[in-house]
């Protein structure tokens, strides 16, 4: 069958699906099976057209609203956590991918930027802040500034701060992507420049055993932030087969979800930031193993176990499909 006359023999059934908003479980489980069952013959016959694509979001769409509506033990908070945000991880792994790359690009450009130019570590650190390090190099307390403020007043600013970030990095996603994009140029050259400094110091590794304790979570979220950002402006740029609007929407509305998911993130960051990176004489191993947790756990939950989630639900739909069909 030609494309052009598949999509013309279920347009209508796929835009009342599209546009149904209320529904029982039993609906729209038939509703999920009839879409993969489409999705099936696209993908075999149109693998890389936009039917396949657009099937394959609505299919995406249909099965976050049957986890809405499944009661399980934990009610709906747990759902989020355990099906709801990992799938938007999966969902939107492009983003998150372009984030990341994107971010790491610039953090090589901040030191390298630092590497040849001995003012621009003071020009994105301020003079305040790179004499203050000095001296403490000097003192023999390189990381002293850990240590300058009360832990719980600095898990609170901290906390702000970086939840402040995160929020601004998605909400400026609405300027078509571009401000999303500068908020992780801006926070990739700082990264870089800051972590040349102390390289250039000689002190490399000792900042990556101190610093990352609380970075690992930290920089991780502020990259997920950024894909929530381009998740909500590229909608709106690509919406494909949706109305601009209905994408943008859809878009702002996942992109909410996985900033809110990254709050606890946050909060733990802090809470290393503020009461355990203080310790800089701590033995190596703690430093790892905690450095090994944060990077294990956010590789878990934001690429692992996505994807394996949404794997077991396709094997799911496709034992369900067989079934209703038999």
């Amino acid at each position: 069958m030609r494309e052009a006359l598949f999509v013309k023999q279920n347009a209508t059934k796929w835009e009342q699906f599209e546009n149904m908003r209320s529904a029982s479980p039993d609906e729209l489980a038939d509703r999920f099976i009839s879409i993969t069952d489409d999705l099936a013959y696209a993908k075999t016959f149109y693998p890389k057209s936009q039917t396949t694509a657009y099937l394959n979001g609505l299919a995406a769409k249909l099965h976050q609203s049957i986890y809405r509506n499944k009661r399980e033990k934990g009610g709906r908070f747990l759902t989020f956590w355990k099906h709801e945000l990992p799938l938007l991880f999966k969902q939107y792994e492009r983003q998150l991918l372009y984030a990341f790359l994107f971010f790491l690009t610039f953090c090589l450009m901040g030191a390298l930027s630092a590497r040849y130019d001995d003012t621009f570590v003071r020009l994105i650190l301020g003079d305040s802040y790179v004499n203050m390090t000095n001296e403490n190099i000097k003192n023999g307390d390189p990381f002293g500034v850990y240590k300058q403020t009360n832990s719980f007043e600095m898990f609170f600013f901290i906390a702000v701060n970086n939840i402040w970030v995160s929020f601004l990095a998605f909400a400026m996603g609405i300027i078509f992507s571009v401000g999303t994009l500068y908020v992780l140029i801006r926070n990739g050259i700082m990264l870089g420049s800051f972590q040349y400094f102390f390289f250039s110091q000689g002190l490399g590794w000792d900042s990556v055993l101190v610093i990352w304790i609380h970075g690992t979570l930290e920089i991780s979220a502020i990259v997920i932030a950024g894909a929530a950002g381009l998740a909500m402006g590229n909608s709106f740029l690509f919406p494909k087969t949706y109305k601009r609007m209905v994408a943008f929407k859809q878009g702002a509305k996942d992109g909410l979800k996985m900033i809110i998911g990254l709050i606890p993130v946050f909060l733990t960051a802090a809470f290393l930031e503020g009461f355990v990176t203080r310790h800089t004489t701590m033995p190596v191993w703690i430093s790892c193993s905690i450095l090994a947790g944060s990077l294990a756990f956010i590789s878990w939950y934001v690429v692992i176990y996505p994807n394996r989630l949404y794997q077991s639900s396709q094997l799911a739909t496709l034992r369900h499909g067989t079934e209703s069909r038999i």
